[in-house]
C-alpha cells in the first residue's frame, strides 16, 4: 500500500498494475473520468466493484448499487476513504 500511495507522485501508473488499480490510481489523483473511462466498459466482479465506488463518489447511489450488485457486494456504510484503501489492499493482495 504504501509504495502504490507513493506512485500518487507520479505522472502516469505503472503500466504492470492492473486496469482495476489504475483506475483507483486515477481517482486518488482526482481524476474521477479517468478513473471511470478504464472500467466503464468491463464486465467482470472486480471492475464492477470499483465501477461501484466510482458512482457512490460520484453521488449516485440509485448507479453505485446497481454496480456493487453487479459485483456480489453491499455498499458499505464507512467512508469512501476507507472503501479507497480496501479496494487498494484487497487488489493488490490478489
Amino acid at each position: 500500500m504504501k509504495s502504490f500511495k507513493e506512485s500518487l507522485s507520479q505522472l502516469a501508473p505503472d503500466p504492470q498494475l492492473s486496469i482495476v488499480l489504475k483506475s483507483l490510481w486515477y481517482d486518488a489523483k482526482g481524476d474521477w473520468d479517468q478513473a471511470h473511462a478504464l472500467i466503464d466498459q468491463l464486465g467482470d466482479r472486480d471492475s464492477a466493484w470499483v465501477h461501484a465506488y466510482l458512482h457512490r463518489k460520484e453521488g449516485d447511489i440509485w448507479n453505485a448499487d446497481y454496480w456493487y450488485a453487479r459485483a456480489k457486494k453491499t455498499r458499505p456504510n464507512y467512508s469512501l476513504d476507507e472503501e479507497w484503501a480496501n479496494l487498494v489492499s484487497y487488489f493488490l493482495n490478489t
